[in-house]
């Protein structure tokens, strides 16, 4: 664990820390003071790193939106991670991005041929079943979504990159994770 010379006593702060994903309430850190503004260093309590708190009360790293996912596959995992990891760090649009590229990859992961348009991508993965009931318009949302992200100016949200994460997360979780929880029967 780090250990940060100097640290003082400060009202304890309530957060999910943004590297080891606990939520703690340390009261440990450093305050800075510019006029009537200050900002604060917390030190995490658990692993002993140091997030910061701007004047408006950001966190710096954020939590990681979305849950980890079982069973992924290791490329497909370290994508999954960048775009929890873009959000956590107030990088929406490259988030967005991310969760398009996940869909693709998924799509190539379960036999689609690469090198495909999104949407050839997005019609093998409902022909093949992986897109779950009533969930073709939530991929529809992520093609619309990530094309404004990658061809025009427009900005993503933090709302907008936050459900992308989550529809992403239930689709590896539908794909990848629940069909490892519960092995298939045996053919006698």
């Amino acid at each position: 664990m780090f250990t940060f010379q100097g640290a003082s006593p400060l009202e304890p702060k309530k957060y999910v820390c943004g590297y080891c994903h606990i939520t703690v309430g340390p009261d440990r850190g450093f305050r800075a003071l510019e006029g009537s503004r200050s900002t604060y260093v917390y030190i995490c309590s658990n692993c002993g790193k140091p997030t910061f708190f701007d004047e408006a009360r950001q966190q710096f790293p954020g939590a990681k939106v979305g849950s980890n996912v079982g069973h992924l596959p290791t490329d497909i995992g370290q994508l999954y991670n960048e775009a929890r990891g873009a959000i956590s760090v107030n990088a929406y649009t490259p988030s967005v991005l991310a969760c398009r590229k996940i869909l693709m990859n998924v799509a190539v992961h379960l036999g689609a041929k690469p090198g495909q348009s999104f949407v050839s991508y997005v019609e093998f993965m409902a022909a093949q079943g992986y897109i779950p009931p009533n969930g073709k318009h939530w991929v529809d949302h992520i093609r619309t979504k990530s094309n404004e992200a990658n061809h025009e100016i427009a900005l993503m949200t933090k709302d907008e990159a936050e459900k992308l994460i989550t529809f992403t997360q239930m689709m590896l979780v539908f794909v990848y994770e629940m069909p490892n929880v519960v092995p298939p029967p045996t053919i006698p």
